[in-house]
């Protein structure tokens, strides 16, 4: 059974995370896609859930108020490359510019490409998380491992990224950098590849709260491909 239900006081990414990571306490409710553009929850469970049981979930001083169900209107499907477009732009940009800062005499070193590759990735990916550090910790914990546990992990993790891409920038201590790569990228596609393989409905925190991406197996090919390029430049070392 799906409903949908408006949500007032929702007023920016965070919000969006935090609701939907409330609502999902209620045992009836297996998933919740929150919009933000609407003010919106379309909610999936196995039993009707009334207003005042969702209401109660956020508690008497909750700055959210749920209402009163709305028909759900289809929406038109999108394109993965429209849905994924803010991802896969920064993918080619980070690509064309290391490309061309790694060529040598007309050809490009696979191994310095690589390396930029990798330093502009993880540079980036932190930028975005930290203009909402908070709003990516609430998101990354519905589906990482350790930060579902460690709430701090989620506020740390970006420093994660950001001191990796330092680190290929500068091509420190690399036999560190590469094993450091594959654990954190590997230990990571463990949440994401269980909520795709569980058909969970929620947002991708790979570009902090600042893009609605949702999970899919884009995340993990995101993941995975960095882990494959950390093991073919520890073999190469």
């Amino acid at each position: 059974m799906t409903k949908t239900y408006t949500i007032e006081g929702i007023t920016c990414e965070g919000c969006v995370a935090k609701v939907s990571y409330v609502l999902k306490q209620h045992a009836s409710i297996s998933s919740v896609a929150v919009v933000l553009s609407n003010k919106s929850a379309t909610v999936t469970m196995s039993k009707e859930v009334s207003v005042e049981e969702l209401q109660n979930l956020f508690g008497t001083s909750s700055k959210y108020t749920v209402g009163a169900f709305q028909p759900t209107i289809d929406q038109e499907s999108t394109s993965v490359f429209t849905t994924y477009k803010p991802l896969l732009l920064i993918f080619v940009f980070i690509a064309a510019t290391t490309a061309i800062s790694s060529m040598n005499n007309g050809k490009i070193e696979l191994m310095l490409w690589m390396r930029y590759f990798m330093a502009g990735f993880f540079i980036v990916f932190s930028f975005f998380k930290f203009l909402n550090l908070a709003g990516f910790a609430e998101s990354y914990a519905m589906y990482d491992v350790l930060a579902k546990r460690v709430k701090a992990y989620g506020l740390v993790y970006p420093f994660l990224e950001l001191f990796l891409g330092a680190a290929y920038l500068t091509n420190f201590e690399s036999t560190i950098t590469y094993i450091a790569t594959i654990f954190l990228m590997s230990f990571s596609s463990i949440g994401v590849i269980q909520s795709v393989l569980d058909k969970r409905k929620i947002r991708c925190a790979c570009l902090g709260a600042v893009f609605n991406l949702p999970m899919s197996t884009i995340t993990i090919i995101e993941n995975l491909t960095m882990v494959v390029m950390a093991c073919v430049m520890l073999w190469k070392a």
